[in-house]
C-alpha cells in the first residue's frame, strides 16, 4: 500500500495521490494492519518462548525476569510505539502534503535520534540496572539474576532503537509488509538462538538467562542490517544522503515535537507497571512470579494493538497532511473499534480459561494461582485498553499527543495513590492490587476515548 513520491525533477507532472488518501477506510486499515499483526504474533511467540526458557531455570529466574521485563518493554514502547510513531507521523504528513524531499530529510534525522537515544538507554541500564531492580524489591538471588540478565540484554538496546526507527521510516511511506517481514524473520532467529543458548540445546553452551538475552541482540543486529540494505538499494521512495548529510535543528524539532512528547506515554505505562511490580514483590516470590506471568500477557496486548495502531499512523498522518481532517478522525475511531473487539475477545478467553496462559510457564501451584487470579480480574478491561492504545497512535499520526497523555497521567496517579493507600492500610493483597490494575486500564481506555472525542484536529 504505497506509491511513488512526487517527482523531485522539475517539469515532470506530479504523482497521483497516495492510495492511503483514497481507499475505503476499514479495508485499507485492515490491509495495513494484517502484516503488522502477523509480525507481532511472532513477538508474542518470542515472549512465550523466552518465558518458557526462563521458567525451566526455576522460580528465582522467573522472578528476576519479572523485574527486568518492564524496562525491556519500555525500550520497545519508546523506540517503536512513541518515537517510532512520531517518525512515521512526520514522514507520512510530509508525503501527504506532496513534499518527498522533506520526507527524505526527516528520515535521516530520525536515524540520528534513534542512534543517540539507543546509546543513552544502553548506558543507563547497563550501569544503573541493579539500582532500579533493587528499587522494585529485588534482593539476594533474584537481584543477582536480574542484574546479570539485564546487563547483557540492555547492552543491545541501541540496536533495538535503530531497528524500530528504521522500521518506522519505512512504515511512514505506507509500506507495512517489509518491516513486518524483517521483524518476523528476526523473531524466528531470537526464538531459536535464545533457546539454544539459554538451555544449552544441541552443541550450544548453556548460558542461562544471559544466553536468552544474546538471542535478542543477534536478532536485532540482523534486522538493522536488513533495513539499511533495503533503504540503500531496495527502494526509491526516500533518498537518504548518507555521504553528505545536512542536519538541521528544525528537522530534529519537528520529529521531537511529536516523538519526544509521545515518549512520556510509555514512561507512564512503565512507571505504572514498576509501581505495581514493587508492591507485588513485597508479597513474596510466588506472588511476584505469578504477577510476572500475568503481566507479560498484559504487555503483549500493547504489541497486538500496535498492529492496528501502526497502520493508523500513516493513514491519519497522510490525511492530515492533505487537509482531510474528517477522514483522519474516521480512521482513528475505526481502528479503535477494531482493537477493542480484538482485545475484548482475548480478555473473555483468559477469564474463562486462564490456565491456557499460566500453564505454559510453571507447574508451581502457588505461582499459577496468582497468575490465574490476575488474568480473571484484569481480563474484563482488555477491550477498553485496546481502544485507548489505538487512539493514542492515531493522535500521534495527527500530531496531537496531549489527549492520550492526560489519560495516561490519570492512570498513573490512580495506581500510585490507590496502591499507596492499599499498602499503607494493610489491605495490599494480591486480589486488591490486581483489581487496581483492572480499574486503571479501564479508566485509561475510557479517558483516552473521551479526550480524543473532545480534541480538535486541524
Amino acid at each position: 500500500m504505497s506509491a511513488a513520491l512526487p517527482s523531485l525533477v522539475k517539469g515532470q507532472p506530479p504523482a497521483p495521490p497516495h492510495p492511503l488518501l483514497q481507499g475505503a477506510i476499514v479495508p485499507t486499515l485492515l490491509s495495513l494492519a494484517v502484516p503488522n499483526m502477523v509480525a507481532l504474533s511472532m513477538a508474542v511467540l518470542v515472549a512465550v518462548a523466552e518465558t518458557y526458557y526462563v521458567g525451566q531455570l526455576g522460580t528465582v529466574a522467573l522472578a528476576a525476569m519479572a523485574l527486568v521485563f518492564p524496562f525491556a518493554m519500555l525500550t520497545q514502547m519508546m523506540s517503536n510505539g512513541a518515537m517510532g510513531s512520531g517518525v512515521s507521523s512526520v514522514i507520512s504528513r510530509a508525503l501527504g502534503a506532496g513534499d518527498g524531499e522533506r520526507a527524505s530529510a526527516l528520515a535521516l534525522h530520525a536515524l540520528v535520534i534513534g542512534a543517540v537515544a539507543g546509546l543513552l538507554y544502553s548506558l543507563l541500564f547497563v550501569l544503573c540496572g541493579a539500582l532500579f531492580y533493587g528499587w522494585l524489591g529485588g534482593h539476594g538471588e533474584v537481584l543477582a539474576a536480574a542484574t546479570g540478565y539485564g546487563s547483557v540484554l540492555f547492552s543491545g538496546a541501541v540496536l533495538v532503537w535503530l531497528c524500530n526507527t528504521l522500521a518506522s521510516v519505512v512504515r511512514g511511506t505506507g509500506n507495512m509488509r517489509l518491516p513486518s517481514t524483517v521483524i518476523f524473520a528476526a523473531s524466528l532467529v531470537q526464538i531459536v538462538l535464545g533457546g539454544a543458548l539459554g538451555l544449552g540445546l544441541g552443541p550450544m553452551p548453556r548460558w542461562g538467562m544471559p544466553g536468552v538475552a544474546v538471542g535478542n541482540i543477534v536478532a536485532m543486529a540482523l534486522a538493522v542490517a536488513a533495513f539499511l540494505a533495503y533503504l540503500q538499494w531496495g527502494q526509491q521512495r526516500l533518498r537518504l544522503a548518507w555521504r553528505t548529510p545536512r542536519l538541521a535543528w528544525p528537522m530534529f524539532r519537528d520529529i521531537l515535537r511529536v516523538g519526544a512528547l509521545a515518549c512520556l506515554s510509555p514512561v507512564q505505562t512503565a512507571l505504572t507497571a514498576l509501581l505495581l511490580t514493587g508492591m507485588v514483590a513485597r508479597l513474596g516470590p510466588q506472588a511476584l512470579a505469578g504477577y510476572g506471568i500475568g503481566q507479560r500477557l498484559e504487555f503483549l496486548l500493547i504489541p497486538m494493538a500496535f498492529g492496528v495502531g501502526m497502520a493508523a499512523v500513516p493513514m491519519v498522518g497522510m490525511a492530515m497532511g492533505a487537509g482531510q481532517v474528517a477522514r483522519a478522525r474516521r480512521i482513528a475511531w475505526s481502528g479503535g473499534t477494531i482493537a477493542a473487539a480484538l482485545l475484548g475477545a482475548l480478555g473473555l478467553l483468559v477469564i474463562a480459561w486462564p490456565q491456557l496462559w499460566s500453564g505454559l510457564f510453571t507447574h508451581d501451584a502457588a505461582v499459577r494461582a496468582h497468575a490465574d487470579l490476575y488474568l480473571r480480574m484484569v481480563g474484563p478491561a482488555f477491550g477498553l485498553f485496546g481502544l485507548g492504545l489505538v487512539l493514542y497512535f492515531a493522535s500521534l499520526g495527527a500530531g496531537h499527543v496531549w489527549a492520550p497523555l492526560l489519560a495516561g497521567t490519570v492512570r498513573l496517579l490512580l495506581v500510585a495513590g490507590g496502591g499507596a493507600w492499599l499498602m499503607g492500610s494493610g489491605q495490599g493483597s494480591a486480589q486488591s492490587l490486581f483489581g487496581l490494575v483492572a480499574a486503571a486500564m479501564a479508566i485509561y481506555g475510557a479517558g483516552t476515548a473521551w479526550a480524543v472525542w473532545r480534541a480538535r484536529w486541524g
